[in-house]
């Protein structure tokens, strides 16, 4: 068995806002306070980035249209004790999208990590 830090994204709608900046903080904090309400502080919580289709350098996952706003977010959980990266995805997908229900989730990339024994 091993452990494995899992990062996804997520696609989260914001409305009302303004600007990229809003828009930003309204999905992170909407986010962590799903997350926190159902104990898992452990989970982090981050805009995305995403690569500038002509220079490749990376921007905040943004886009504001008509006050409504479509914000990436990088989500980032430890799972101990997987069986494969297959189970440690499983396990983060399910424990994330039991929290952010209706929220689009995506696995980006899955690293094994040492135990701390």
């Amino acid at each position: 068995m091993g452990n494995y830090l899992v990062a996804m994204e997520a696609a989260w709608l914001v409305r009302d806002v303004d600007s990229i900046d809003d828009a930003i903080g309204v999905a992170v904090s909407e986010a962590g306070k799903r997350l926190n309400s159902e104990n898992m502080d452990y989970v982090e919580v981050e805009v995305g980035a995403t690569g500038c289709p002509a220079c490749n350098e990376p921007f905040d996952s943004a886009f504001v249209a008509a006050q409504t706003a479509l914000v990436g977010l990088a989500l980032e959980m430890e799972v101990f004790n997987a069986d494969s990266e297959e189970h440690a995805s499983r396990i983060a997908k399910s424990e994330i999208g039991g929290a952010l229900r209706d929220v689009p989730l995506s696995v980006v990339e899955i690293i094994e990590t040492p135990d701390d024994e």
